[in-house]
């Protein structure tokens, strides 16, 4: 079996995780699921060789680990600083930028206290990883990030219905 289609496989398993996470209200069980999920999607870019999204993923997972029982701005920082530092090591081109921007607007996410603005800004992210996986010419990776923003806008309509106040949550 190719490393491409062992990929896939991965993506195809991180897609349950991403698809139950929002379907949660404590945050806590949305970013335990992202956890696993963020495992599984650093294996995938690993196996695309695309190790600045893989390394970021990898460093997500232990965020997300991190912010179920911290949403201290020092954490986040130290996460931001990290993922500079990833993306100067392993930067390769425009897709290491693009990460990098996916993978700081959820830390920024992760470390938010209310999950109505941790979904805002996931969404954000997702839609930003969503760009990075069709630019990798990763079909599995699309179809995760569009299930993904959908399972979050389901989630956040059944808790907050159509308000997205983003002002009040700043």
């Amino acid at each position: 079996m190719s490393a491409f289609a062992i990929s896939q496989g991965l993506i195809a398993i991180a897609i349950i995780f991403d698809l139950i996470s929002f379907q949660f209200k404590q945050k806590q069980k949305i970013v335990a699921c992202l956890c696993v999920s963020g495992v599984l999607i650093s294996s995938h870019f690993y196996l695309l060789e695309q190790w600045t999204a893989s390394m970021l993923m990898l460093l997500a997972s232990i965020r997300y680990l991190v912010s179920i029982f911290s949403h201290s701005k020092c954490w986040m920082i130290l996460f931001l600083a990290a993922s500079t530092l990833i993306t100067l090591a392993t930067y390769s081109g425009p897709l290491s930028l693009i990460s990098f921007a996916a993978s700081a607007c959820q830390t920024w996410a992760a470390f938010c206290p209310s999950d109505q603005r941790l979904r805002q800004l996931m969404l954000l992210g997702t839609s930003i990883w969503l760009l990075n996986n069709a630019m990798i010419g990763s079909p599995t990776a699309v179809l995760m990030e569009l299930l993904f923003i959908g399972s979050n806008l389901l989630g956040y309509y059944r808790y907050y219905g159509f308000t997205l106040s983003i002002e009040k949550n700043l």
